[in-house]
């Protein structure tokens, strides 16, 4: 009879990441809390743009939506993650591990504004816009 697979005792333990602190696999709440934040950040930057040019405080969801993938494509590149994702101490890096470069970070963004591909995760908790951008979210 063959053998079955055994399940990973932790998240990322296949990909060779270690089961916690620096280089592990970022937890759920973590990247939700960073999402929350960078969403936040770009519905209030969206509003103080409307206020100023039209007076009203009601921002169009997709200049919210523009300001989200403008911080993430310029900022993983450049800080190693979004605000939100600093500011909570994790930062993209390769799955083979250092900077994911210039395309990765768009790849990744488009995918997670579309939403559906950052919800479905793998058994190592990497939503399918890191799998197909070969990122991976790890502590700082």
């Amino acid at each position: 009879m063959p053998e079955t697979p055994i399940d990973n005792a932790y998240p990322g333990e296949r990909l060779g990441f270690p089961a916690t602190g620096s280089g592990s696999i970022a937890r759920l709440g973590r990247r939700v809390g960073a999402l929350f934040i960078d969403w936040i950040s770009a519905y209030v930057i969206a509003v103080a743009i409307t206020v100023v040019t039209t007076g009203d405080y009601a921002a169009d969801s997709l200049l919210i939506l523009s300001i989200f993938a403008i911080v993430q494509v310029l900022f993983i590149p450049t800080i190693g993650g979004s605000p939100g994702h600093r500011l909570l101490g994790m930062r993209v890096n390769l799955v083979t591990g250092g900077w994911p470069g210039l395309w990765r970070p768009i790849v990744r963004t488009l995918l997670l504004i579309v939403v559906i591909p950052a919800a479905i995760w793998d058994a190592d908790q990497r939503g399918l816009h890191d799998k197909v951008a070969g990122t991976v979210l790890v502590p700082a």
